[in-house]
């Protein structure tokens, strides 16, 4: 995107996070509520829920139909919040929409409403799924759900997945409080589908039933882990063979979900009953514990507790141990990531993150002491993965994680050190560009 569509979206950052609905619906009213042409998927949850709305956007692709695809943060640049059959949207298509939004934005403003950056996020992707003649989009909730910009929606279906605590100032201090943020997605009469068990269910079931909505809780007994593989997993659902293209044993949890929401769909007997195992072998989810084609390097997200335990588990089925470089936000549960991490190395490289919301490298690592026999901090991923490279022991992997902010800054590293190679498609495979006689694993 250009540095002045940029540079103007951006500015609504300033404006921080407002959970509220009342900007949103009011600048969709005012551009002719774009959202009330086609249908919709939304998938809510804390882990997970961009693995399952990939899954649920490739599965109808595969079916033929015209599919959008909204899901936040972005890796690398903003565009890739916003899809199309899995093209994400291009900088042209970007300036125009906001030269179609300003108007209504500058008399926001003037009224003394201005939009956040993901109310103004979330319109450019109606609006993009419209001018584009979208028939369903799947929508990732950014934060919560219940006051979510994404909630103006009235979905054929909607996905909970694994709901962990986060978000604790804005979304309560329980699973329970964050559950009931998380169940304001369900809407009356519409069909909702989770895992979720204990507590959490407890306040999604409440929730489904005060507002008649058919609630399906799938049981894990119906998912059985076939075969795990660096590019993939082969699963059983309900005794059904299928594979997913995203590594890790969760990824079986994801797109059991992901199959169980596309059966809710109206359209599901015409069209897609025959293309699921097509669209889940066919899905590409960038940085979920992904193997670089070539390179002794996996990069993964992962920035939650419930994420850190699956993430260590996963690393040591595939790959038995990986060295580990991280840098992470000073709003994350550091302390589990390196309680969870330690079961994989006993070596770390540590980093600040080049954004205002970076932890310290200190309080890093003294979460890190006593769990890994070698710390280094670096001043960068960078130089974290460089210092990570060089001194690697027994061919073991570099695991880099800890935030979409350290999978972007593993990415520039990437692009540095071996130009032109990377190119962002959730319809391609990262590291396919890497030549021959630079690859290192």
């Amino acid at each position: 995107m250009s540095a002045d569509t940029l540079s103007w979206l951006f500015s609504f950052a300033l404006h921080g996070i407002k959970l509220d609905l009342e900007n949103t619906r009011d600048l969709l009213r005012r551009l002719g509520d774009p959202h009330l042409s086609m249908k919709y998927v939304h998938v809510g949850g804390t882990d997970g829920k961009g693995s399952i709305s990939s899954c649920i956007a490739s599965i109808l692709i595969s079916s033929g139909i015209r599919t959008g695809l909204y899901t936040s943060p972005n890796i690398e640049e903003f565009n890739e919040r916003i899809t199309v059959d899995g093209e994400k949207m291009t900088d042209t298509e970007a300036a125009e929409l906001q030269g179609s939004m300003r108007k209504s934005v500058e008399e926001m403003e003037a009224e003394g409403r201005v939009p956040t950056f993901f109310e103004m996020a979330t319109v450019m992707a109606f609006l993009h799924f419209r001018n584009k003649g979208v028939e369903y989009a799947v929508m990732e909730v950014g934060m919560g759900g219940r006051l979510d910009s994404t909630n103006v929606i009235t979905p054929e279906v909607c996905v909970i997945g694994n709901i962990s605590m986060e978000h604790e100032e804005y979304l309560g201090d329980t699973i329970e409080k964050i559950a009931y943020e998380k169940a304001g997605i369900i809407k009356p009469g519409i069909p909702c589908v989770t895992m979720n068990r204990d507590e959490a269910f407890g306040v999604l079931k409440r929730a489904a039933e005060e507002r008649g909505a058919p609630i399906t809780r799938i049981d894990p007994d119906d998912i059985r882990i076939g075969m795990m593989m660096c590019g993939g997993t082969e699963f059983f659902y309900k005794e059904e063979r299928y594979e997913v293209s995203i590594p890790g044993s969760r990824q079986a949890d994801n797109a059991s979900m992901a199959i169980e929401a596309v059966s809710k769909l109206k359209i599901y007997g015409q069209c897609i009953r025959c293309n699921i195992r097509k669209g889940l072998k066919e899905v590409r989810w960038p940085c979920r514990l992904e193997k670089v084609k070539g390179l002794p390097m996996i990069l993964d997200v992962t920035h939650t507790q419930a994420g850190a335990k699956a993430l260590a588990e996963d690393i040591g089925l595939l790959y038995s141990e990986a060295d580990v470089v991280i840098g992470m936000l000073n709003d994350k549960d550091i302390h589990s990531m390196a309680e969870r991490l330690a079961a994989v190395s006993d070596r770390v490289w540590i980093s600040p993150l080049r954004t205002e919301r970076s932890a310290d490298p200190e309080i890093i690592r003294e979460a890190f002491a006593g769990r890994f026999s070698e710390i280094t901090v670096c001043e960068s991923i960078s130089d974290a993965i460089d210092r990570a490279m060089r001194s690697r022991k027994n061919d073991n992997n570099i695991l880099v994680t800890g935030s979409f902010h350290t999978a972007e800054e593993a990415v520039t590293w990437l692009k540095r050190t071996y130009p032109g190679y990377w190119t962002y498609s959730q319809r391609s495979t990262i590291g396919e560009h890497i030549p021959e006689d630079h690859r290192k694993a």
